[in-house]
């Protein structure tokens, strides 16, 4: 068989036997076929989770692409550029669930078995694992301190482009123009070079009345670091009528500058912003060093600085545990690897963004805040790695059986009691209480109830419980079938020997 002959091959690159134990060679096709089974699962799950994020930002992102009437080219520039920050959360997971995966198949196919049969250990495995996911983590870093804000400035640069195409696809000569806001333009004739012939500008932003400017000739300048534009103006007059006064002015040249105010929101997040999240690492250095070093400011920027930092290697860490879960997995068993990878992976993110505020704070030390969840993590895959070396569950028994016993003594009563009640409320909500002869008892269904041995009328509160599900058509065949009515139900000479129910 294939299996055989790769356990076979494998054992040989191992070096069982006693002539090549002298010179180990390491053991690629054991290498390359671990690696593959965890790049599989990872490269699958990072498309599947890739797509859920794209339509979690495709809803918010088109008010974008309808406003500045972007083209598809453009769209994919911009989602390119406003992606990278995503990956951050998309590649870790990935990588974990990868992980998982791939040791959960081989467990349960009883691959891991054969190896440790072959004399290939836990410790022999770990060589590929750790060089995939150390180039995983790498990527990561490379996203976390380079994509990201390189991204935000391309991003920054394509909106004011696409702001600024979306002024000179609105300015046509002979037609009045409002892609300026509050400014409303006119231009006579547009030559070749995008120079105006016969200029009319009427400016109302916060004036009452409009400041009229007419001049011969212009054009539009860009300043793409500030976010503007500026119309210039030569050789006209402007006019400034406020209240009763009338004023004129001659210039040879007349600047009106006009900040852009793209719609650059997606959700509640601007990516034109220069925020610390879209700064280089080398820029946050540089503005943490120009604040005060105990300040706010300071140590927010530090943080973001360390954040960076901290995600690759908690993305390590994290693909490290998905090891010892997946081999959990057994047949037979049901496999609980991604399920508790996922909860280790919140939690880590939540205590980690704990830890940040906490350190912007100034209740932690900085350094030692921010890379607190990476030690606790740490330990707790140094432990998992322990418990699995040794042959032993993840949970040991002890903690199992308490957590069994506190379930059989005070959880599952407390859930009983709280189903019973909700049980019988429903019930005396649905029930009827009309007085009812034994004519109308005897016409309608019966119900009982087996665990009690119980029957009950239409009219009694228990008649719509759960546990009622065997009906009669009358109170005789219930009786034949030996169920016996309620203390509710049942007549008066014989409520004082039928139970409670």
């Amino acid at each position: 068989m294939r299996f055989d002959q790769r356990q076979d091959e494998t054992a040989a690159q191992m070096g069982m036997n006693s002539g090549s134990r002298s010179r180990w060679r390491p053991p690629l096709l054991l290498y390359s076929y671990i690696a593959s089974e965890m790049l599989a699962p990872f490269f699958a799950s990072l498309l599947i989770l890739y797509g859920v994020f794209f339509l979690i930002r495709l809803i918010p992102l088109l008010d974008i692409v309808l406003s500045l009437r972007i083209g598809l080219a453009d769209f994919i520039r911009l989602f390119a550029y406003i992606f990278p920050h995503m990956l951050l959360y998309i590649i870790p997971m990935a990588s974990m669930t990868g992980v998982i995966i791939g040791f959960t198949r081989l467990t349960t196919d009883r691959e891991i078995l054969a190896f440790k049969a072959c004399g290939v250990s836990l410790t022999q495995m770990m060589p590929p694992v750790a060089l995939t996911i150390a180039a995983i983590a790498c990527l990561t870093g490379h996203f976390s301190a380079n994509l990201i804000p390189t991204g935000a400035l391309a991003v920054r640069q394509l909106m004011f482009q696409l702001a600024k195409e979306k002024i000179d696809k609105g300015l046509k000569a002979k037609e009045f123009t409002e892609a300026l806001g509050d400014i409303v333009l006119y231009v006579d004739e547009i030559d070749d070079q995008q120079r105006w012939h016969g200029v009319y500008v009427s400016d109302m932003r916060g004036r009452t009345q409009p400041l009229i400017t007419v001049a011969q000739s212009g054009h539009l300048e860009a300043d793409m670091e500030q976010m503007r534009v500026t119309v210039v103006l030569n050789d006209g007059t402007l006019h400034n009528n406020d209240g009763a006064d009338n004023q004129v002015i001659r210039f040879a040249r007349y600047q009106l500058q006009i900040p852009l105010q793209p719609p650059t929101r997606i959700g509640n997040e601007d990516v034109t912003s220069q925020h610390r999240g879209a700064m280089s690492q080398e820029q946050l250095l540089a503005t943490a060093a120009k604040l005060p070093p105990d300040s706010k400011g300071s140590r927010m920027y530090l943080s973001e600085y360390h954040y960076r930092l901290v995600l690759p290697v908690g993305c390590f860490i994290l693909s490290l545990i998905g090891m010892p879960l997946g081999l959990q997995a057994a047949p037979g068993r049901r496999a609980v690897g991604i399920p508790l990878g996922l909860l280790i992976f919140m939690v880590y993110y939540i205590t980690l963004t704990v830890c940040q505020n906490i350190s912007e704070a100034g209740m932690l030390p900085l350094v030692p805040g921010m890379w607190l969840p990476n030690f606790l993590l740490l330990l707790l895959a140094l432990y998992l790695f322990r418990r699995v070396y040794l042959e032993r569950p993840l949970v040991p028994e002890r903690i199992t059986h308490f957590v069994q016993n506190l379930h059989a003594r005070l959880l599952l009563p407390a859930w009983q009691r709280s189903v019973r009640l909700t049980n019988d409320t429903f019930a005396k909500w649905k029930a009827q209480r009309p007085s009812a002869t034994d004519n109308d008892a005897n016409a309608l269904p019966i119900r009982a109830d087996r665990t009690t041995g119980l029957f009950h009328l239409p009219n009694c509160i228990h008649y719509h419980h759960l546990e009622c599900q065997l009906e009669f058509s009358n109170i005789q065949i219930a009786r034949e079938a030996g169920f016996t009515p309620c203390a509710d139900c049942a007549q008066p000479s014989e409520r004082n020997e039928q139970p409670q129910c």
